[in-house]
């Protein structure tokens, strides 16, 4: 008498191990092919592959950064440490002055 005992125990982990099974079993059935979704998707893969080797291909051609980066100076300007003009801040001084 321990088998029933312990089947109706786990009965809810049978059930949905079932469950599972059976939904697993159903996408088997019903999913496509691994080939026929190769075919449709063909393009895409081999554009996108192509893409990949292009930027690898790029990124090891191109010639190194310069030594300051390009958007370092805007940056400077938007975090608000812009560099000071010389002329124009002498200009400002003295207008104030006046």
């Amino acid at each position: 008498m321990e088998i029933p005992e312990k089947l109706l125990r786990y009965r809810f982990h049978l059930v949905a191990a079932l469950l599972f099974a059976a939904v697993a079993a159903a996408l088997v059935y019903a999913a496509p092919r691994f080939v026929t979704v190769l075919a449709y998707f063909w393009p895409l893969l081999l554009s996108t592959a192509l893409f990949l080797v292009a930027v690898v291909v790029f990124g090891k051609t191109s010639p190194p950064a310069a030594a300051e980066a390009s958007g370092e100076k805007i940056l400077d300007y938007v975090a608000g440490q812009p560099e000071q003009d010389a002329p124009l801040v002498s200009s400002l001084e003295s207008s104030r002055d006046e």
